[in-house]
């Protein structure tokens, strides 16, 4: 055997080189070193605030009721407006003997096992877990509610009254009746591939229909889901034996065929439903405010008429360039288009909320538009589709309308980027009048305000806060005063244990005028006299980098990161969304390949100049998804900036990736002999311009983002003979699961390796210590 010998000429040689000669021994990091990064992670630092409320959810008899944080757990609050009065809404600790007795086994007061209720007339407390659950708040004493009150199938949708539900059985729509068990068929003639509220859009899909019921529980709105003849994906899972293929329609940029809906009302309220086929040609599977057309369980831009008389929806073009507002009569199926939208670039944005209303009471419609270059809101006529009259009109946009006082001709609407001088990221609400009058700021606070409105309009509870700063929670009348505080969430405990705020930048984008921002987090115990590396996370458009400006004791691993000696920057570029214009929204329409990257290069040499410690000569970068994209762009594109980087499940050429994501951004595929205006875009084509390390991540089952995109990538690296580094999780979705502790671990094992120049401890398992902050 030679390994002896080979041992034997290493120790020969180290004897006889001159020890200048001999390669300097690495830092190496600990496993105390992780475990301190680990400490910044959500899981250790979120139980340390105090004071942090869920949701608020409004009860039938005018108040509010919110979960919040305690040092050992939860409570529950109720808000009265009326009293304007806040107290804890019940005796935690008799409910939990009570829940206790009835479950059979031990529940605490602190750790109550649901996370809302309501209240019944008689003032006896109404839960769920498991079963539908009633409490007399006498006595403490706990029954199931209605035993012969069946829980509602897999996978279905329930109708607002609660009594029904709907779910897909071969194709076709079948309604359950929650009391008595009875089922019916409220469709017959649906097939394979021309089902019934088929929830597939390629690159998401679920065995729920895609339904949007009446406010009556009378009739539903849906389609018959059109996917013949379209593109099939195939992805094969690793077991032991035979692999598993799986299959399924996913339509590609380009394809001469793409999902269709038919759409169709059903009333159920008779004995036999009803199904009435809309007058008018099948739809493109678009939305103005998805990639997909089911928002939420229901079906984006859609809403009923108060009286379930009438539908008004819209329709948009496979371009995204156009889209039609139409109403239908939900009897006969009779069809009219109101007003179209027409834009050069995209009518609409993912993510944006459904900013429109169906007021037939007063005959008029409230919709959104940015033909102007910002999310301003009109009113019109809702018979002839006239322009009435333009509601907002100042700089920024509408981020969602909160409420509508019909009676008084009001709009309450949550806005971005109308006060000046503030992030533009921040939501405040505001007041209008239909006529455009009398705009009214009501949360004047410099923060990001989270609001939720109390359904006869009277009042608001309102949540604010910063990135940095904890949330302040109190109830408002409907004029913004404050007449109840409610909650102060405490940070104390996690300051204590070291956590480390980020920091806000703001900085120029590649133009050198326009203002971007983001958060900067830094070691919390910064040496400023050495030089650290920076790691740039990246998501681009639509959604950005940073995410929510409210307030979050832990933003992914970034903090973590920062632990381990490093400088990690997150920065909305040039084509995200927010409280931004247009121009600025649509800055990489037709250049994906963009991905804000010339504004991150321009803040990356901004923040190095501004801040000594920052190597601007170490500079990593990683990203999921469109950050993944983005990732292996900023390597092959900008080789000179970005030395290491981590690209995640990219969808790296978007003629692999689904119809409406490139066909939204990139426009329609047009051939140009061989090649086509999305070839420029691919990764692949630019992978010979490598010069740093590069890690390729992907999961082998992503039906998102087939890995198919990542093996273009490393196909094109191979023929050009470069040098990189994959990853594949063989069974892994798009998130990657249970793999993505494992994953985190190898991300920050790649950064301390080529970037920090440090040894990573040895196959550290993140999540099997304890944790406090770090």
């Amino acid at each position: 055997m030679r390994p002896p010998r080979v041992a034997l000429v290493a120790v020969l040689l180290c004897n006889i080189l001159p020890s200048a000669a001999r390669p300097q021994a690495r830092r190496a990091l600990t496993a105390d070193d992780y475990a301190r990064a680990e400490r910044a992670l959500g899981p250790a630092t979120g139980p340390l605030v105090s004071g942090m409320p869920g949701r608020p959810s409004w009860l039938a008899d005018g108040r509010a009721s919110y979960r919040v944080s305690t040092a050992t757990g939860w409570q529950f609050v109720l808000v009265d407006p009326r009293r304007r009065t806040r107290t804890a809404a019940f005796d935690h600790a008799r409910l939990a003997e009570g829940v206790s007795s009835a479950l059979g086994r031990r529940v605490t007061g602190d750790s109550l096992p649901f996370s809302s209720f309501d209240l019944s007339p008689n003032g006896q407390l109404i839960f769920e877990i498991e079963k539908r659950w009633r409490c007399d708040l006498t006595t403490y004493r706990c029954s199931v509610v209605d035993t012969t009150r069946r829980a509602p199938p897999p996978n279905s949708i329930l109708s607002p009254d609660s009594t029904r539900a709907v779910f897909i059985r071969d194709n076709n729509l079948w309604l359950t009746d929650l009391t008595s068990g009875a089922e019916t068929a409220l469709t017959t003639d649906g097939i394979e591939d021309f089902g019934y509220g088929t929830n597939n859009a390629g690159w998401v899909k679920s065995d729920e229909p895609v339904v949007t019921w009446s406010p009556d529980s009378r009739k539903i709105a849906t389609f018959q889901h059109d996917g013949r003849g379209v593109s099939r994906m195939y992805l094969v899972r690793t077991k032991v034996g035979a692999p598993e293929l799986q299959a399924w329609r996913y339509p590609l940029p380009g394809d001469s065929v793409i999902f269709r809906i038919q759409r169709v009302v059903i009333d159920v309220s008779g004995p036999t439903p009803q199904l009435v086929r809309l007058q008018m040609p099948p739809d493109a599977h678009r939305s103005m405010v998805s990639d997909h057309v089911a928002c939420g369980g229901r079906i984006c831009d859609l809403l009923w008429y108060p009286d379930a008389s009438a539908i008004a929806f819209v329709s948009s073009s496979r371009d995204h360039k156009h889209a039609w507002v139409r109403v239908a009569d939900a009897r006969t199926g009779a069809v009219r288009t109101l007003l179209e939208e027409q834009a050069k670039t995209q009518v609409g944005e993912v993510g944006i909320a459904q900013n429109w209303r169906v007021l037939p009471r007063s005959n008029e419609l409230i919709w959104w538009s940015e033909r102007d270059g910002w999310v301003h809101l009109y009113l019109y006529d809702l018979t002839t589709g006239q322009l009435k009259n333009r509601v907002t009109s100042s700089d920024g946009n509408v981020e969602s309308i909160v409420y509508v006082d019909e009676r008084a001709r009001t709009i309450y609407f949550s806005g971005q980027g109308i006060e000046k001088g503030r992030d533009p990221y921040y939501r405040f609400l505001y007041r209008i009048g239909f006529d455009g009058r009398g705009q009214t700021l009501l949360t004047p606070e410099d923060a990001d305000h989270q609001v939720a409105m109390a359904p006869d309009g009277g009042s608001f509870i309102d949540s604010y806060s910063t990135p940095v700063t904890p949330p302040v929670t109190v109830l408002r009348d409907r004029n913004g005063r404050v007449v109840v505080p409610l909650e102060r969430a405490d940070i104390s405990r996690l300051v204590a244990a070291g956590w480390h705020p980020p920091t806000q930048i703001t900085l120029k984008a590649r133009d050198g005028t326009t203002d971007i921002y983001g958060l900067m987090f830094t070691p919390s115990r910064l040496d400023s006299t050495a030089k650290y590396p920076l790691v740039d996370y990246i998501y681009p458009m639509p959604s950005g980098s940073v995410g929510p400006r409210s307030f979050v004791a832990a933003r992914g691993d970034h903090q973590a990161l920062a632990e381990l000696g490093f400088v990690v920057v997150v920065i909305d570029g040039m084509g995200t969304r927010g409280g931004r214009s247009k121009t600025f929204r649509d800055a990489a329409y037709g250049k994906m390949e963009e991905n804000t990257l010339p504004d991150q290069v321009a803040a990356i040499q901004q923040l190095a100049a501004r801040y000594p410690w920052i190597d601007r000569d170490r500079v990593g970068i990683w990203g999921h998804s469109g950050g993944g994209f983005a990732t292996a762009a900023a390597m092959f594109n900008y080789p000179d900036v970005f030395k290491v980087g981590i690209s995640e499940s990219g969808n790296h050429d978007n003629r692999n990736y689904e119809d409406d994501w490139g066909e939204r951004y990139q426009g329609l595929l047009v051939k140009n002999g061989e090649s086509d205006n999305y070839a420029a875009e691919a990764n692949q084509m630019h992978a010979a311009n490598l010069r740093g390390k590069l890690l390729l991540v992907h999961g082998g089952m992503d039906d998102n983002v087939p890995p198919y995109n990542t093996y273009l990538v490393a196909d094109a690296l191979i023929k050009a003979n470069k040098d990189f580094d994959l990853l594949i999780l063989p069974n892994a979705r798009h998130g990657y699961g249970r793999d993505g502790l494992y994953m985190m671990r190898r991300r920050w094992d790649y950064f301390v390796r080529n970037l920090l120049g440090a040894e990573p401890p040895h196959e550290y398992e993140i999540g099997k210590r304890t944790s406090a902050a770090p």
